[in-house]
C-alpha cells in the first residue's frame, strides 16, 4: 500500500526507483492502460502467489545502486556518532563544558557579536590572551589574584558577583548558561558593564 501511495504523487525527493516507475506508469496511462488495483489480501490466490514467487526471483537479480542521498545520510550519521563518542572522552576540555554535543553553532546576525561570542566560547579573547601578543606575563585578576580566564571572569570572580546577579538574575551560572548553544541575552551587556568589551 505504501508503494502505491508513494506513486500517487510526485515529490522532488522521490527515490530513483520510484521515479522510474512513475515515468513508465505515466507512459502506460497515456496509452489508456489502467495499471494498479490494490487488493488488501491475496494469500491463497494461486495467481497472486505465483506472481509473488516470480517477483521475488526477479528481484534477486536486480542490483540497484543506492541513491547518493541515502549513502550520504548514512555516512554523515555514522561520522557524527563517531565524532560525538570521541568528543565525550574529553569532558575536561573547556569547550566541552560549553558545548557537550557536537554540531554547528547558530550564527548571530551581526558578525562583530558572533566573533566575540565565539572567542568567549573557546576561551581566547584579547583580554585574556593579550599578554601572548605583547610578550608580557599572564595577567591576574585584580581582586582574586588568579589567572585571567573567561571562566574566571564570567563565573568565578567574586567582585563581579553583583553584576552577574543584576544581568543574569543569578550569581550561580555556568558557562553553558552564558555562552552555550542558547547564549544568555544579557551576556554582552554584562561584558560591557565590567569593561570586558
Amino acid at each position: 500500500m505504501s508503494a502505491l501511495e508513494s506513486l500517487s504523487h510526485y515529490d522532488n525527493r522521490i527515490r530513483p526507483v520510484a521515479s522510474e516507475i512513475l515515468s513508465v506508469l505515466q507512459f502506460l496511462r497515456n496509452k489508456g492502460f489502467s495499471i494498479f488495483c490494490w487488493v488488501p489480501s491475496h494469500v491463497g490466490i494461486s495467481g497472486n502467489e505465483t506472481a509473488d514467487v516470480i517477483a521475488r526471483f526477479a528481484s534477486d537479480f536486480l542490483q540497484r545502486a543506492l541513491p547518493y542521498c541515502d549513502i550520504k545520510k548514512s555516512l554523515v550519521s555514522h561520522l557524527m556518532s563517531a565524532w560525538q563518542q570521541k568528543w565525550n572522552l574529553f569532558t575536561r576540555n573547556k569547550l566541552y563544558s560549553v558545548k557537550p554535543s557536537i554540531g554547528l553553532w547558530s550564527a548571530l546576525p551581526m558578525r562583530e557579536f558572533d566573533v566575540k561570542l565565539t572567542r568567549l566560547r573557546v576561551g581566547h579573547t584579547r583580554f585574556t590572551h593579550r599578554h601572548l601578543f605583547l610578550g608580557q606575563t599572564l595577567g591576574t585578576s585584580w581582586a582574586c589574584q588568579v589567572d585571567f580566564t573567561v571562566n574566571h571572569i564570567l563565573i568565578e570572580c567574586h567582585p563581579l558577583k553583583c553584576h552577574r546577579e543584576y544581568h543574569f538574575n543569578s550569581s550561580s551560572v555556568t558557562l553553558q548558561d552564558l555562552v552555550g548553544e542558547k547564549y544568555h541575552p544579557s551576556i554582552f551587556n554584562f561584558l560591557k558593564t565590567i569593561g570586558f568589551l
